[in-house]
């Protein structure tokens, strides 16, 4: 029984799917899966699709899940001569030209591949990501979010948070954000290599950054929080 972290799969469903094999993940382990699950990679809907069966696996909100939800729901409803006008205005399309332009428009494609119903599963799905997780693990605690805790203050409640502070904001690896050194933030949304310069796990002040470029040709990182063991495929 471990708990592991996973962060930036963007679509990299092989290596997702090689990660599991790697971990040896289990109905007994826990993986949280810390967004951007969607856009860039090859299939970003069968990961998606993939995560939604497994009960042991939670996902956490990400930037370009955010981004996604405001397209697919819209494309989920019906398209009549009543509702066009509105329902899709010029606001919408150049919502969805900037998505595609961000590496959304992989994820259109295949999401338009799916039935009615499918879709409609799907987007009820994303919304239920959470905005963050708190866990403790061996006498650690664990602050599980997509980006970091933006616009930080020591007695700001965890639940004050904005989804715009939790997946849009950079970390400063720099600045310890809790005085207890027991307590991190992992994170992905920044590729480590833009970090440290290398495609790994990045560890500083309290900080853990977890996006190894899994979908620009980097790797995709997966960390046990039982052991502090990576894997990278």
């Amino acid at each position: 029984m471990a708990t592991y972290v996973m962060s930036d799969i963007h679509g990299e469903y092989e290596k997702y799917k090689k990660m599991l094999e790697v971990i040896n993940f289990s109905d007994d382990d826990t993986l949280f899966v810390l967004g951007d699950v969607c856009d860039r990679g090859p299939d970003p809907v069968k990961v998606l699709i993939d995560m939604s069966m497994r009960a042991n696996v939670y996902p956490i909100m990400g930037n370009h899940e955010l981004m996604a939800l405001d397209i697919l729901e819209k494309l989920t409803v019906e398209i009549t001569e009543e509702n066009y006008a509105t329902h899709l205005d010029d606001k919408f399309f150049k919502a969805m030209a900037a998505y595609q332009l961000d590496g959304g428009d992989v994820t259109l494609q295949k999401f338009k591949k799916l039935s009615p119903a499918e879709r409609a599963d799907l987007v009820e799905y994303i919304k239920d990501f959470a905005p963050y997780e708190i866990i403790d693990v061996n006498g650690k605690t664990f602050i599980l979010v997509h980006s970091t805790l933006g616009n930080f203050a020591p007695d700001k409640p965890l639940s004050a948070y904005t989804l715009e502070e939790l997946v849009w904001h950079r970390a400063d690896y720099d600045k310890r954000l809790f005085d207890d050194e027991d307590i991190f933030v992992v994170s992905g949304h920044t590729p480590t290599k833009l970090i440290c310069g290398r495609e790994e796990i990045y560890q500083k002040s309290g900080n853990i950054a977890i996006d190894c470029g899994a979908a620009f040709g980097g790797k995709l990182a997966c960390l046990c929080l039982d052991s502090m063991e990576e894997f990278y495929v």
